[in-house]
């Protein structure tokens, strides 16, 4: 097989220009805002689904923090739905791309890193020293959790980045060898596809645990700055 295992990666492109803001539109068709005073199953499965989730975040947040949940909500959903549609065939999955997920982890950590300061100065810049630190250690410490901080957005970026990259080059590879030993051994190619099978049922956990994930760690940073 000749084909790049990366292509799938690649941001497509009609007559020479990126659709990439499409594919990023697309699953807000998913979603149809309910207009009916009863609504079908699906819509109604949705609105639980979607109650349950910010009731599960919202949780531990004050009134203040209450105030991002509309922010939240949208965030899960869009993450989820783009994983999801990414493991059609022939689709392009936005959140592979680092830049997009460096665009939605930045702006959400630095707004709840900046709410912070703004209305609890003293106790966001107690979180840069430890109570007891020894004063030898202060420059050092203080070094460090100036650089733990500026790391969370990029350790979010990455973590979504990492783990749907990882699980779409494995399903390619897997059905690539499924592929190859269909012509050479029929019973190996049997076992490769059931793999194949139970790593697509696996994956479809994945796009949504990290979409929940994702959320939840910028749930965190707003709680610890609120």
């Amino acid at each position: 097989m000749n084909e790049n295992l990366f292509a799938s990666f690649i941001t497509p492109t009609l007559m020479g220009l990126p659709i990439v803001i499409l594919i990023i539109l697309f699953p807000n068709i998913l979603f149809p805002s309910p207009n009916r005073l009863i609504n079908n199953r699906l819509v109604s499965f949705q609105q639980w689904l979607i109650q349950l989730v910010l009731k599960q975040m919202m949780m531990m947040h004050n009134l203040k923090g209450r105030t991002w949940s509309l922010m939240l909500i949208s965030l899960i959903m869009f993450i989820g739905s783009t994983n999801l549609l990414g493991l059609l065939p022939h689709s392009f999955t936005p959140t592979t791309q680092l830049s997009m997920n460096l665009g939605m982890a930045i702006p959400l950590w630095a707004g709840a890193v900046i709410t912070g300061f703004r209305h609890k100065t003293k106790a966001s810049l107690a979180h840069f020293l430890p109570q007891g630190t020894p004063i030898p250690l202060i420059p050092m410490l203080i070094i460090i959790e100036t650089i733990s901080l500026f790391i969370q957005p990029m350790a979010l970026a990455v973590r979504l980045t990492a783990n749907i990259t990882a699980g779409h080059l494995l399903m390619h590879l897997i059905g690539g060898a499924t592929l190859v030993l269909t012509s050479i051994s029929p019973p190996t190619a049997m076992i490769t596809f059931i793999i194949l099978i139970l790593l697509t049922i696996l994956e479809f956990a994945v796009a949504l645990i990290q979409a929940y994930v994702f959320t939840l760690l910028v749930s965190l940073y707003l709680h610890d700055n609120t």
